[in-house]
């Protein structure tokens, strides 16, 4: 659940003309790489145009993906932002937006089932090690992209074993990230 201000509203962020970046709720300037942590911890804040009242978070939360691609740490591959490209103006341009959404939604749906496998015993696989790096590499993409991405300190409450159906699943899963990993590394 993302983190409000005390009224229960999103912390607002005023953006003034000389690009400076105002946090009403510390009354405090604040710059793209405090956004970007803010989001990694689940802040929920939007960004207003002082002058002009615009509610312009997209465009914020863009330029932070744009700041964080050139630093050389890139995470989208030359083909998925092509293709990306691509959809604007066509007509699939109005369905990618939930099909993105849902796609990360699942994503951290196979992220916390993978998680719950390691700590059910999964790590005596001798194929563990190799999944543990790729998930640990894939938490790391996940918490820059996606707000509230971070994984919970708090214990997860007990759940019962997963059944034998339950595991070829997950390792189906496993095996499917894998593929994509090192496709992604071609």
């Amino acid at each position: 659940m993302a983190k409000r201000t005390s009224d229960g509203g999103p912390i607002v962020i005023k953006k003034y003309a000389n690009r400076r970046l105002y946090n009403t709720d510390t009354s405090s300037y604040i710059t793209l790489d405090d956004l970007a942590k803010m989001t990694r911890e689940n802040v929920d804040f939007s960004v207003i145009d002082a002058k002009s009242g615009d509610d312009i978070t997209h465009t914020i939360l863009t330029q932070i993906i744009v700041e964080q691609e050139s630093t050389g740490e890139q995470m989208l591959p030359v083909s998925f932002l092509r293709d990306l490209i691509s959809m604007y103006g066509n007509s699939m341009q109005a369905m990618m937006p939930s099909y993105l959404e849902a796609s990360m939604t699942s994503f951290r749906k196979n992220r916390e089932q993978l998680q719950e496998a390691f700590q059910k015993g999964v790590e005596a696989n001798p194929m563990a090690r190799m999944v543990e790096t790729n998930l640990k590499l894939m938490q790391g993409a996940a918490e820059v992209f996606m707000p509230g991405s971070k994984p919970s300190t708090t214990k997860p409450p007990a759940t019962k074993p997963a059944s034998k159906d339950e595991l070829a699943q997950m390792r189906e899963q496993m095996a499917a990230m894998q593929k994509k990993l090192d496709e992604l590394d071609s």
